[in-house]
């Protein structure tokens, strides 16, 4: 069982008790020990005038037996029963004692001047004592105060500042609830706009005027989230339907030439040929599953890459090899000018720009040049595929990275990635901190992958 509330209001109720108690508390404790010490000095000052009083009225008396014979003078002059009295000779016998309380004559350490301490048993007691001179024989007097009463009057202000300091912690914990509760309203304002918000209406969003500060600043971060949030559920569901839609056409495909082959019975060469189509269907799909799990698993977090230095004159030169086959099917030339070198996974890499050159390829006008090449910005190394072939209009260049879009949907080759070949390039540049890009340029189009730099270019 946890002792600390989960309601925020009682926590902040707490806390300002908490503060309370140890305010109140500092200044009761300063207030009794300022109180002892008044005490205790007064006592003192009143301790040291009946020594003087009764230093000067030896002097004025001319033998002990006179002082004996008025008592009653000195009992009266101390005033109260707590108050003490003694004249010892230099053995320590009692000359003279008033002691209404019976106490025992003390055993006290001789010295010079006024001299104070306090004597524990039986009871409390403050003594002042000095030694002087009388008949030309040292005696010594001392005066006393039995602490009873400056023991019950402390212990009575000791309970008073307790119960002053509890009195004050209730109230301070009931108006600190008070104060809370109604701090928190805006924030249970806040709490019911947020609630009202759900998958069909990501689109509203929570005001920034009449509240406070914070709740501003955090008002405007949730609209940031919320926005992140309506971006990714659009995304998603243009993602379910992309998907569903690039599947459908290969599985109608499948299901319509095996119904077509089982109406009647045909010949070995038929079927082997329906197998072949079945067999570019099923590779096509295996294809865009492959890529899907790519993407899904390019999205979490944890994904581990294996960094190392990567030359990308190598990698351009490799893939170039790799291509050259297509490009002199389609006409066309690779040009391969990349320098320097990059810090990231090597097959990673090298799959994003198979992807960029494989779709330049695709789109590229016959006998032109292909380039491979790089450019040099702050901190980072621009890799880029050139080709001349149509020019992507300005309102599909900022989405033609992402999942199953085309822009002219009709247009599917054989052997394209189903649309995902782009978003991986996206989300390969994404796990190595880069970004990708496309754009228009002289005669054609060029894509673009930034990614951090390893080294300087060379």
């Amino acid at each position: 069982m946890k002792l600390v509330p989960r309601s925020l209001a009682w926590r902040l109720a707490l806390m300002f008790a908490l503060a309370t108690v140890l305010l109140l508390g500092g200044i009761g404790v300063y207030l009794y020990h300022a109180l002892e010490r008044e005490i205790v000095w007064r006592d003192d000052q009143a301790l040291k005038g009946r020594l003087e009083r009764m230093t000067a009225l030896l002097e004025d008396s001319d033998s002990l037996a006179v002082l004996r014979q008025r008592p009653g003078l000195y009992a009266n002059m101390l005033d109260n029963r707590e108050s003490l009295l003694w004249l010892l000779d230099d053995r320590g016998r009692a000359l003279l004692e008033v002691n209404p309380v019976h106490r025992a004559v003390p055993e006290l350490p001789q010295g010079d001047g006024v001299q104070l301490a306090t004597l524990e048993t039986p009871s409390p007691a403050r003594l002042a004592w000095v030694t002087v001179r009388f008949q030309n024989q040292p005696v010594t007097l001392v005066a006393g105060r039995v602490l009873d009463e400056r023991t019950r009057m402390l212990g009575d202000y000791r309970h008073r500042l307790l119960a002053s300091l509890l009195g004050g912690a209730l109230l301070a914990l009931m108006l600190g609830y008070w104060i809370a509760l109604r701090g928190l309203a805006p924030v249970r304002r806040l709490a019911g706009r947020i609630n009202a918000i759900d998958t069909r209406h990501l689109h509203h969003r929570l005001p920034h005027t009449g509240e406070v500060s914070e709740l501003r600043v955090l008002g405007r971060v949730l609209n940031v989230m919320l926005e992140r949030l309506e971006q990714g559920f659009m995304q998603l569901s243009r993602f379910s339907e992309d998907l569903a839609h690039e599947m459908r056409t290969p599985l109608s495909n499948l299901m319509g030439q095996t119904q077509q082959a089982m109406q009647r019975d045909r010949s070995i060469e038929a079927y082997q040929t329906l197998l072949g189509s079945h067999l570019e269907e099923y590779e096509r799909l295996s294809r865009m599953i492959d890529s899907m799990l790519f993407l899904a698993r390019a999205e979490q977090a944890d994904t581990a890459l294996d960094h190392q230095p990567v030359d990308l004159n190598a990698l351009a030169v490799q893939l170039c090899d790799y291509f050259e086959g297509m490009a002199e099917e389609r006409g066309l030339t690779l040009a391969p000018c990349a320098h320097g070198q990059v810090h990231g996974d090597v097959d990673l890499l090298r799959r994003a720009l198979a992807n960029l050159i494989a779709n330049a390829l695709r789109y590229a006008y016959t006998n032109t040049t292909v380039t491979i090449g790089t450019r040099g910005h702050d901190g980072a190394v621009e890799l880029y595929v050139c080709n001349d072939g149509p020019r992507i209009e300005p309102q599909h260049l900022p989405l033609v990275f992402e999942r199953f879009y085309r822009i002219d949907a009709s247009r599917q080759t054989p052997d394209d990635s189903g649309g995902l070949g782009l978003a991986i390039v996206r989300a390969i540049a994404g796990l190595h901190g880069g970004t990708a890009s496309a754009d228009n340029h002289g005669g054609g189009v060029c894509f673009s992958l930034r990614l951090p730099v390893a080294q300087s270019l060379s």
